[in-house]
């Protein structure tokens, strides 16, 4: 029981979401989810950057995708938001305002 195993390095560079903005992304996919839209999630965190996809199932390419790209940070802003064709819909500095089309889309489906 002595044997510690250390992390492997390679890791040292990957981008990821900080508690936050985890917590921010997931009480939006908690509320889809409770209004009946989404389903599914998956989170891709790599050298450049790091994706939260969601889906309304499983088997079928996400629906948004937000993602986060510190090197973007200076010029277009780090965040974005990806609809299911591939095209951006919105970019800029602050999460809360990526999320906002979302949001709205959310308030339609409730109320409708």
């Amino acid at each position: 029981m002595s044997n510690v195993t250390p992390f492997p390095k390679g890791g040292a560079g990957q981008v990821g979401f900080d508690r936050q903005e985890l917590q921010r992304i997931m009480d939006l996919y908690g509320r889809m989810v409770s209004a009946g839209h989404w389903r599914d999630y998956a989170m891709d965190m790599g050298r450049e950057a790091a994706i939260f996809s969601a889906f309304r199932r499983a088997a079928e390419r996400p629906e948004y995708r937000i993602e986060k790209r510190p090197a973007l940070r200076n010029r277009q802003g780090m965040w974005a938001l990806v609809g299911e064709a591939g095209n951006i819909l919105k970019r800029g500095q602050d999460l809360q305002n990526i999320l906002a089309p979302v949001e709205r889309k959310l308030l339609r489906i409730v109320e409708g």
